[in-house]
């Protein structure tokens, strides 16, 4: 099975003067997670074997922002099939296959 995820998740309680240190914490669970991931400026793209691995990410992501910050914004979506992973890179070449190199 392939899950795919684009996940968005920042504090809304810390003011206009950016999140970034935020996000560094988020990012660092997703990539101590193993799977495969891109950072994009929106979001994050993750790719696991299981729902219930993809589960337990997105609370770890949660709760290390949990404890000093009182408002969470958190957007997921997902695209899942039953197959074979690696889906996330394959959807990137199969456009670069029709239309050529994308910026990625």
């Amino acid at each position: 099975m392939s899950v795919i995820a684009d996940l968005t998740i920042f504090p809304t309680d810390k003011g206009a003067g950016g999140v970034s240190a935020y996000v560094s914490r988020v990012l660092t669970v997703i990539k101590n997670s193993g799977f495969e991931y891109k950072l994009s400026s929106m979001g994050t793209t993750i790719e696991t074997n299981t729902i219930e691995e993809l589960n337990v990410i997105v609370a770890e992501c949660y709760h290390v922002l949990e404890p000093d910050c009182a408002r969470v914004y958190m957007t997921i979506k997902l695209d899942i099939r039953k197959g074979e992973p690696g889906r996330m890179t394959q959807k990137i070449a199969s456009i670069e296959e029709k239309i050529g190199p994308v910026n990625h």
